[in-house]
């Protein structure tokens, strides 16, 4: 059953100044709420890295042709009438955050017509790289800011997968009175060195396309940086599957040598001669098709904004350690993490929790034996769901609720015979 959207549209919240310091005169924010307020049922959804305010499928919305893939009803498994986060039961919002695409300020975004920029001025009417740089505590600041023009006051559940993990994780650190629960997915207090190297490898593949233009490829008759944003996004998809996953979906298998004909997944690169002697293999394909896909719909600069305000954030910034930055949250936590999951390990979750137990904050770290790596928070509803149900219910007292982080000794049979590890064939099958 799909959700019915009490409200969607674009808020426009007056001036805001950005934790750089830098302002703008009018930030708006594109978001969508599902369910009915009730005063004390509001569950707030922050969405990945390129995600959208649309995180369950409605019936005006399934026809939108401009959202696609993680933007459009990216989580309709885990939100709506009966599932997870019941929208008969909460009121649930959802707000795309700033630097993005889809209706929230950003790059791409058009600019003041009396803004003063900095440098030459551009010939076109979008910010581009002239909007202010963004961090996952902006993210949180606008969210605040929204649910306040909402009428939103104190929240039931801050709940998020990936960066949006860390969005939530900020909750608990800056807003610990406004919010009872939070829930931080596939995520971790900060990013590892070879996450942070491989985003910089994507942001420079955008820049290294000539169309990027320093940014302003924006206005009537240019070409925006495709080629590049393609690239960028196929680093990520790699980085989102775990090693078992590719060898399980695609192996070494040929996509079919009437493929050589296309020139590199038609991505407009130049065609390699020697490329004829060996084979397109199935996981380039799939790599370029799904680049494809989402060069059409998202914005270049805008992933540039977004990678480098998940690889700034750091949860400790400001304070001693992670236990002191959460030291006045006094809700529970839940923290779902995967197996397979080498973007945001189990081990990074644990050190979150740790972060939690240090200050004696009722937490359960539920670990998710799945090989699907980090896309498991996306493509396993039914192993997410249930877990999140019940501690939206009851807490970490839930009934599916499993607390298995920080013992690697014992094995999960050991542990309690009713919770036999899960795993998934979604992705595979």
């Amino acid at each position: 059953m799909a959700a019915t959207p009490t409200d969607a549209g674009v808020a426009a919240l007056g001036e805001f100044t950005f934790e750089c310091g830098r302002e703008i005169p009018d930030l708006r924010v594109g978001y969508e709420t599902y369910g009915e307020f009730d005063g004390d049922n509001v569950v707030l959804v922050c969405h990945a890295l390129t995600g959208s305010q649309n995180v369950a499928r409605t019936p005006d919305r399934d026809a939108d042709a401009g959202q696609a893939g993680q933007a459009r009803a990216w989580w309709d498994d885990v939100v709506g009438p009966g599932k997870a986060i019941d929208t008969t039961e909460y009121y649930v919002v959802c707000a795309n955050v700033p630097g993005s695409c889809y209706g929230t300020s950003g790059p791409a975004s058009e600019r003041p017509a009396d803004l003063e920029v900095p440098g030459e001025e551009p010939d076109h009417d979008r910010w581009g790289t002239a909007f202010p740089p963004v961090q996952v505590e902006d993210w949180a600041r606008a969210q605040r800011r929204l649910l306040d023009h909402l009428g939103v006051g104190r929240l039931r559940a801050v709940v998020g997968g990936s960066v949006g993990g860390m969005n939530v994780l900020e909750w608990a650190k800056r807003y610990p009175d406004d919010v009872d629960l939070v829930v931080p997915i596939a995520a971790a207090a900060r990013l590892d060195a070879q996450c942070l190297g491989l985003d910089a490898i994507a942001r420079r593949a955008i820049r290294s396309d000539p169309n990027w233009n320093g940014g302003d490829y924006y206005g009537e008759g240019r070409e925006s940086p495709a080629t590049g944003l393609a690239m960028a996004r196929q680093i990520g998809h790699v980085m989102y599957l775990s090693k078992a996953s590719m060898e399980r979906k695609f192996g070494r298998r040929s996509a079919g040598r009437d493929s050589l004909s296309r020139e590199e997944g038609d991505l407009g690169l130049e065609a390699d001669p020697a490329a004829a002697f060996f084979p397109y293999r199935e996981v380039e394909s799939y790599l370029d098709y799904q680049a494809e896909g989402f060069a059409e719909r998202f914005d270049a600069n805008s992933y540039l904004y977004l990678t480098r305000a998940m690889d700034e954030y750091d949860l400790a910034a400001g304070y001693g350690s992670d236990a002191d930055a959460l030291a006045a949250f006094e809700g529970e936590a839940l923290l779902l993490s995967f197996t397979g999951d080498w973007h945001f390990t189990v081990e990074q979750a644990e050190s979150v929790a740790t972060a939690f137990r240090e200050r004696d904050v009722p937490v359960a770290h539920h670990v998710i034996d799945s090989d699907h790596g980090h896309d498991a928070f996306l493509v396993e509803p039914e192993h997410v769901g249930p877990p999140l149900r019940d501690f939206l219910a009851d807490g970490v007292e839930g009934r599916a609720v499993d607390d298995r982080g920080g013992d690697d000794e014992e094995s999960e049979s050991d542990r309690d015979p009713d919770h036999a590890p899960v795993h998934s064939s979604l992705f595979g099958g």
